[in-house]
C-alpha cells in the first residue's frame, strides 16, 4: 500500500455507518423493560451491521477511495462524514468492541433495572465515537465530541447511588470544559482561515497562518490541545478518569478501550497530523513541549497504578500512562513514530477492554474488587484469569504481544526523531507496568487464598473452580485472543500494524 492522490466520491454509507447504532438508540429508548428480545435483536443488529460495512469499506479506501457524505449546517460550514483510511481505522476499533461489549453487556445487566435506558445511551455513545471517527472537519468532530460527553454521563451515573452521582458529576465537569475550550480552539481557527477540513499532511491554510502569525496559530494550537488534552486524560487534566470508575463494568470497558479517551486521543492525532501536518507543528516548536506532557504521563500514571488496591483503581491509572503512547507517537516526527502511536489506539483497546472484563467478572462471580483479595483466584476461574494475564502482559509489553509491537515501533521511531531518551522513558515505563501487574499475575496463578487477605477464604475453599456465564465470560475471551493475534500476526496485510503504518506513511506524503 502506498500512499497517493485520491478521489473523493459523494456516498451515503459513512451516514448509514452513524445509522446503525443511532436507529437501534433512539428505538429501544422506547422499549418496555420486558422487551428483552427485541432489544437484543436492535443492538446485536446494530453492531453486525456496522462491523460488515468496515470490512466491506476496507479494500477499496486503501486501494484509494474516499467516500463522503456531507450537509450544510450554516452557508460555508458543512458537516462532513467521510471514510478513509484513519476514520475507517478508528470506526473499525469502534465496531468491534461495540459488538464484544453489546454481549457483555446483555449477560451483565439481564435482570437488572433501568435496561433500555442504559441500551440507548450506550448505543448513543457509540453513534458518537462513530461521528468522531468519520468527522471530516472540526465542526463535526466537535458535534459528536460533545454528544459522546452527554451519552456517556447517564452511563457512568447509571447505577444512581451517591458514589456513581458524584462521580459522573465530576466527570461531566472535566469533559464540559474541555468541550468549551475546545469550542473556542475550534472557532478561533475556523475565524482564521476558514472551516477547516482534515487533510493528510496537513492544511496548507493553517500552514500559511503558521508561517505568517507563528504567535497566533501556537496558541490556538494549545487551546485546541488543552480542550482534547481532557478526554485524553493528560495531566494534570485526568482527575476525571478514576472518579468515573464508579460505573457499571461495561461502561468502564467502554470509557477506557474506544469511548471517551480515545476520542480525546483520536483529535490530537487529527491535530497534529491532519490540521498543522507535523513538519509545521515542528517548527512552530509545540511538538517537544507535546512529547514531555505524553511521558510525564506516562511515567505519572503507572506510578499511581503501583499504589492501587482496587483493581479497577489499578486499571484507571494504568489507562492514564497507556493511552499517553498515542500522544508520545504523533508527538515525534517519524513515520515509525507514528506508526507505534497510531497502532496503539487499536493494541491499548483490545487489551484494556479485557483487562476491565475481567475485573467484572471478578467483581459479578466472586464479589472480588481488590488486588489483595485475588490470591488463587487463577484455579476459580481459569479462563477469566487466563484472559487477564494475556492483555497484562501485553500491557508490560513481552513479545509477541500487541504491546510490545507498539513499543518497539516507538522505540524505533524514537531514535529515527532523533529523540532517543524517550528508549528510556519506554524502558522505565514497561518495568512499572510489570511492577504493578505481575504482582496481580502472580497472585492469581501461584498465591493460595490464606496468603492473601481473608475474604470469600472460606468460600472459594468450599466451591469448585466456576466461570461467569457464557455471555460473559465469550467477550473476555475473545478480546484476549484479538490482542494476542494482533501481536503475532502484525506483519499480515490488513492488521492493525499494516493500516496504522499506511496511515502514518499519508501524513509524511
Amino acid at each position: 500500500m502506498t500512499p497517493g492522490e485520491v478521489p473523493v466520491q459523494n456516498d451515503l454509507v459513512p451516514l448509514v455507518m452513524l445509522l446503525a447504532s443511532l436507529t437501534p438508540a433512539v428505538l429501544i429508548f422506547f422499549l418496555r423493560e420486558e422487551q428483552v428480545r427485541l432489544r437484543t435483536v436492535l443492538n446485536l443488529g446494530g453492531a453486525l451491521a456496522k462491523v460488515g460495512l468496515v470490512i466491506w469499506l476496507v479494500p477499496p479506501v486503501v486501494g484509494g477511495t474516499r467516500l463522503e457524505w456531507r450537509s450544510t449546517l450554516v452557508p460555508g460550514i458543512d458537516l462532513v462524514l467521510r471514510a478513509e483510511p484513519l476514520s475507517l481505522f478508528f470506526a473499525g476499533l469502534s465496531a468491534v468492541l461495540w459488538l464484544v461489549t453489546t454481549v457483555f453487556a446483555i449477560g451483565y445487566f439481564e435482570q437488572a433495572p433501568h435496561r433500555s435506558r442504559f441500551f440507548g445511551f450506550f448505543s448513543l455513545c457509540v453513534t458518537a465515537s462513530t461521528g468522531i471517527a468519520l468527522s471530516g472537519n472540526w465542526v463535526t468532530f466537535l458535534i459528536f465530541y460533545e454528544l459522546l460527553t452527554l451519552a456517556t454521563y447517564p452511563l457512568v451515573a447509571h447505577r444512581q447511588t451517591p458514589e456513581a452521582l458524584a462521580g459522573a458529576r465530576t466527570y461531566l465537569a472535566y469533559t464540559l470544559t474541555g468541550g468549551v475550550v475546545l469550542l473556542l480552539g475550534v472557532a478561533w481557527l475556523t475565524s482564521l482561515v476558514g472551516p477547516v477540513e482534515f487533510t493528510d499532511g496537513g492544511v496548507e491554510e493553517v500552514a500559511r497562518l503558521a508561517q505568517e502569525q507563528p504567535v497566533v496559530a501556537t496558541l490556538v494550537f494549545g487551546t485546541i490541545l488543552t480542550g482534547l488534552a481532557v478526554k485524553a486524560a493528560l495531566v494534570p487534566l485526568h482527575g476525571w478518569l478514576p472518579k468515573a470508575m464508579v460505573a457499571p463494568a461495561p461502561v468502564s470497558a467502554l470509557l477506557h478501550a474506544v469511548a471517551v479517551v480515545k476520542a480525546g486521543v483520536f483529535g490530537i492525532v487529527r491535530l497534529v497530523h491532519h490540521t498543522y501536518g507535523p513538519e509545521v507543528a515542528q517548527a512552530l516548536g509545540v511538538l517537544l513541549p507535546l512529547m514531555l506532557l505524553a511521558c510525564v504521563t506516562i511515567v505519572y500514571g503507572s506510578v499511581r497504578a503501583l499504589r492501587q488496591d482496587s483493581i479497577k483503581g489499578r486499571l484507571a491509572y494504568s489507562t492514564v500512562s497507556q493511552v499517553a503512547y498515542v500522544t508520545l507517537g504523533v508527538s515525534m516526527v517519524s513515520v515509525l513514530a507514528t506508526t507505534g502511536g497510531v497502532v496503539h489506539i487499536v493494541h491499548q483497546g483490545l487489551m484494556k477492554i479485557t483487562l476491565f472484563f475481567c475485573a467484572g467478572l471478578f467483581a459479578e462471580v466472586l464479589s472480588l474488587h481488590k488486588v489483595s483479595e485475588l490470591p488463587g483466584v487463577g484455579r476459580r476461574m481459569p479462563l477469566t484469569s487466563a484472559a487477564f494475564t494475556v492483555a497484562a502482559l501485553g500491557m508490560i509489553g513481552l513479545p509477541p504481544m500487541a504491546g510490545f509491537v507498539s513499543k518497539w515501533q516507538l522505540g524505533l521511531g524514537s531514535i529515527e526523531a532523533g529523540q532517543s531518551w524517550v528508549v528510556v522513558v519506554l524502558v522505565l515505563s514497561s518495568l512499572l507496568n510489570a511492577a504493578y501487574f505481575l504482582p496481580v499475575v502472580y497472585a492469581l496463578w501461584l498465591r493460595t487464598p490464606e496468603e492473601g487477605v481473608q475474604w470469600h477464604v472460606e468460600q472459594r475453599r468450599e466451591r469448585p473452580a466456576v466461570e461467569a456465564p457464557k455471555a460473559l465470560l465469550l467477550p473476555a475471551v475473545v478480546t484476549a485472543v484479538l490482542a494476542l493475534a494482533a501481536g503475532l500476526l502484525a506483519a499480515a496485510p490488513y492488521a492493525p500494524l499494516d493500516m496504522a503504518r499506511f496511515i502514518a506513511e499519508l501524513s509524511y506524503g
